[in-house]
């Protein structure tokens, strides 16, 4: 019999749509603004926590909707935005360090809901408000950080392996360091050693130096150095943003040398970029006691030695082999000592331990300083319009004398007060970034502009909405309602898939995605409805037009839609940002509407009229 569909047909149909309402309701609901408190480093709040926080909001007049512990975590609603930002501030003020808060918005759904996975949609930065930086990694510094490790690794493993040089050093104007053998034989050795240690690496002999060969890094090695510099700092970006307290970023990478940061609801743009940018680290290093500091002033330092100025303006001569780099601390607290100033404890890991108990055990008695590093930017391009490269800034921040042997734990002074203490420690615990980074492009979208950009988009949805189903109600007739309700299903179900991927944000340019698939779904319901028309003209029986109309349709439908699909992957997959936002929504839009424009009409049709003795169609 022609147009019957098999109950298990009308079955898929339904539980495809109910599933597509069940999740796309949680978006009636929307979202509380919230503040989210949890502790430092992975440790769970608790109830004394949550007595604390009531507190402080209470002391301070500021009212809340609910607030509660759950999973490790407080959770408090407020009433509108102004009272969560009020709130953010106050928390951040006087909560210790042992407990972050972050700014969230909560979805409102019921219980229910929210025990089977229904959330309402993530919405992207330009609907909800908050910052979008554009950062670019040095890879300059990035190259010349990693040549200074490799000379300083080489002199290690040489003396580990008692191996005599004269000479280790950078070669210059180029990306190599020359090792200068006392011997031919030593020469040979060292060259084979450190070729089986370093595989990344080129060696060839030195033209100038019999005793000589240059090791530099391969193509593959220098494309390695630079995806690890772009991983790790945005591994570290992100370790930052968790420190500063804010839920729900978008970091991801963006071509060769630069990463996109994106932070919903943070209004704070000197704060963000004060611990984003910031590039601070630590160095140990001995100092060098039969220096002069006077002929160090005057440019004349011994061999292997540099002069950096203190805090105080004094000048320090270091030794230039570095005992401890910063890449080692994994916790640092911030407190007070017991003459009631500021200091720094700090944490390392195993082989960082190691080196610091290596070097104390030899070093008692010896001054140990301790070098702030910070690149700060030029604030001058080149002719392209680039940034130059951030200035290198040192400073000795500390000296002080090693009493006994040290390990994983100590604690640096010096510091000029408790903030300089706290920021400090903030960025130790995130990590030192690899190299520097710079914010090439800033961007500030206001919870007012969100909210305008909201109504704005479903204005634009309601009105291509409106005007669509009003065409084809009477262009179409009956079979026009059809297609309405299966328009109506279609936007149901974007809605619905969209709050199930997690990863999945509504954007700006994704409302237009919707707006479009809108148009898109009905052109394949016109695509049939044509046909059916063509074959009742051709004189065949109405049942049999249907028949006709939707098998004859099908492969136009198909292929048109295909080939959008693909272009919507390639947009998704090159695309970031607004672009990667547009080809989400313009992807599940094509599927869904296949769905209903081509299974779902025929399944409202068929039950209609199918196998129904019929002189005429409403079409």
């Amino acid at each position: 019999m022609l147009n019957k569909f098999p109950l298990w047909k009308y079955l898929l149909v339904l539980v495809v749509l109910a599933v597509g309402v069940l999740y796309a309701t949680p978006n009636i609901y929307g979202r509380d603004p919230a503040i989210q408190v949890t502790g430092t480093k992975g440790t769970d709040a608790d109830l004394s926590a949550l007595d604390t926080v009531n507190k402080i909001l209470t002391d301070n007049k500021i009212e809340t909707k609910s607030s509660k512990l759950a999973d490790g975590q407080i959770l408090v609603r407020f009433k509108n935005v102004e009272q969560q930002l009020k709130a953010q501030d106050i928390l951040r003020d006087n909560l210790s360090e042992d407990y972050i808060s972050a700014i969230n918005m909560a979805p409102a759904q019921p219980q229910w809901l929210k025990a089977i996975g229904g959330n309402p949609m993530k919405l992207g930065l330009d609907l909800s408000g908050g910052v979008h930086f554009t950062m670019e990694v040095d890879m300059v510094t990035a190259m010349d950080n990693a040549l200074n490790q490799m000379e300083q690794d080489f002199r290690s493993d040489l003396r580990e392996e008692k191996l005599r040089y004269r000479t280790i050093r950078r070669v210059a104007g180029s990306d190599g360091v020359q090792v200068v053998m006392r011997s031919e034989q030593d020469k040979d050795a060292a060259e084979r050693f450190l070729q089986d240690r370093y595989p990344g690496y080129l060696f060839v002999d030195d033209s100038n130096n019999d005793n000589g060969f240059i090791a530099s890094m391969s193509e593959q090695r220098i494309k390695e150095l630079r995806d690890y510099a772009i991983k790790q700092n945005e591994t570290i970006i992100r370790n930052r943003i968790n420190q500063i307290g804010v839920a729900e970023p978008n970091v991801q990478r963006q071509g060769a040398e630069r990463i996109i940061v994106q932070l919903p609801g943070v209004q704070d743009t000197a704060r963000a970029k004060e611990i984003l940018g910031a590039t601070a680290t630590l160095e140990f290093r001995e100092v060098d006691q039969d220096a002069d500091p006077g002929l160090a002033m005057q440019g004349r330092t011994p061999p292997g030695t540099e002069m950096i100025m203190s805090r105080e303006g004094r000048p320090v001569v270091l030794k230039k082999r570095v005992i401890l780099e910063g890449s080692h601390i994994t916790g640092a607290q911030s407190g007070m000592d017991e003459y009631q100033r500021p200091q720094v404890n700090i944490k390392l890991d195993s082989k960082g331990g190691a080196k610091m108990d290596a070097f104390t055990k030899r070093a008692i008695g010896k001054p140990m300083a301790t070098v702030f590093i910070e690149y700060k930017p030029s604030g001058e391009v080149d002719e392209n319009g680039k940034p130059l490269p951030p200035i290198k800034v040192e400073e000795v921040i500390n000296v002080a004398t090693i009493q006994a042997r040290l390990g994983r734990s100590f604690r640096i002074t010096g510091l000029d007060n408790p903030a300089e203490a706290h920021n400090l420690s903030l960025l130790l615990r995130a990590g030192a970034l690899v190299a520097p980074i710079q914010i090439v492009e800033e961007r500030t979208v206001g919870p007012s502009l969100g909210q305008e950009n909201i109504e704005a988009g479903m204005t634009a949805v309601v009105l291509g909405f409106a005007f669509v189903l009003a065409f084809m109600l009477l262009y179409y007739k009956g079979f026009g309602l059809v297609a309405n309700l299966a328009l109506g299903a279609n936007l149901v179900m974007i809605v619905g898939v969209m709050s199930m991927i997690p990863g999945a944000a509504l954007t700006l340019p994704g409302i237009a995605g919707i707006v479009l698939t809108v148009g898109m779904a009905v052109d394949a319901n016109v695509l049939i409805f044509e046909r059916i028309r063509e074959e009742l003209a051709d004189g065949r029986s109405p049942q049999q037009a249907i028949h006709f109309g939707y098998d004859s349709a099908f492969s136009t439908i198909f292929d048109a839609n295909i080939t959008t699909l693909i272009a919507a992957i390639i947009l998704f997959a090159v695309g970031t940002g607004p672009i990667a936002g547009f080809a989400v929504t313009l992807a599940i839009g094509i599927l869904t509407s296949m769905f209903t424009a081509i299974v779902g009409t025929r399944a409202v049709i068929n039950l209609v009229v199918g196998g129904k003795r019929i002189e005429k169609l409403s079409i």
